[in-house]
């Protein structure tokens, strides 16, 4: 049974990923990970949804990092930390590698694992009530890899070695100056920015969206302007039906009606 601290909703086009333990500000426990991969595809197959906001429902936090409550199970024994490991890892990779955009709405505690989910975010909207850290040191662990790589692409590797080595708690004022935050939204009003900005991006091409993210990805791994493979995405993209009806609606001097194709 899929846990029910993972919900979604739809709406106009929107998917709404909620994380929901409230009791606990959404201390991320392996149930809410396990659960994360089968609700993003739930998302990813809708083809009403345009658009996906990721925030922390009515906890108050977006995610107050691991469900520490946990720990003497899940680390009893390597064979059960490499599952716990594995949980983790599978949830935020199937984030990340979301071909439809991702907004994080962010209020309150965003730590630890809540990071690590709001970078595999396209945009991060947060509260200037949001606080931000990311602990292992404190605990004698280290951050995972590809973690650690969203982070330093995202803020550097001097900030990400502040972060990391600190291990200090820092609010939405310096998260926004190093790139965590995308935008400060006004007092606990993250969610309804997150939401209008969904509706802004689900306005325009999904195929538009998923090569740009894509290019995105690619760009890492090394591709140029004379790659084979971007050149091909470049071309497609004349060829798909949402270009001939974004070009015919610009000339038309109308809102473009794509079908997300």
């Amino acid at each position: 049974m899929t846990s029910q601290r993972i919900r979604i909703e739809v709406s106009n086009g929107i998917g709404e990923l909620i994380l929901n333990k409230p009791e606990r500000r959404n201390a991320l426990s392996s149930d809410m990970w396990a659960a994360i991969p089968g609700r993003v595809k739930q998302l990813e197959a809708d083809p009403e949804v345009k658009c996906v906001i990721i925030h922390g429902g009515t906890a108050g936090a977006f995610a107050a990092g691991a469900d520490i409550s946990e720990f003497e199970t899940i680390y009893a024994t390597p064979e059960s930390a490499e599952h716990s490991a594995n949980l983790i890892s599978d949830a935020v990779t199937c984030l990340a590698q979301c071909p439809k955009p991702i907004i994080a709405a962010i209020t309150g505690a965003c730590v630890g694992g809540g990071v690590a989910l709001a970078l595999t975010a396209d945009i991060r909207i947060a509260s200037p009530e949001a606080r931000f850290g990311v602990p292992p040191a404190k605990l004698g662990l280290v951050y995972p890899v590809n973690d650690t790589r969203r982070l330093i692409e995202t803020v550097g590797i001097p900030a990400a070695k502040d972060i990391l080595l600190t291990g200090r708690l820092f609010d939405c004022d310096e998260a926004y100056r190093i790139g965590l935050v995308t935008h400060m939204a006004e007092s606990e009003s993250a969610l309804e920015l997150a939401r209008e900005t969904a509706r802004l991006v689900s306005a325009n091409s999904l195929w538009s969206h998923s090569a740009m993210k894509r290019t995105f990805d690619a760009i890492k791994m090394g591709w140029r302007d004379d790659s084979p493979e971007a050149k091909a995405l470049f071309l497609e993209s004349f060829e798909n039906e949402d270009f001939q009806e974004g070009y015919r609606a610009f000339l038309a001097k109308r809102p473009a009606k794509f079908s997300w194709r």
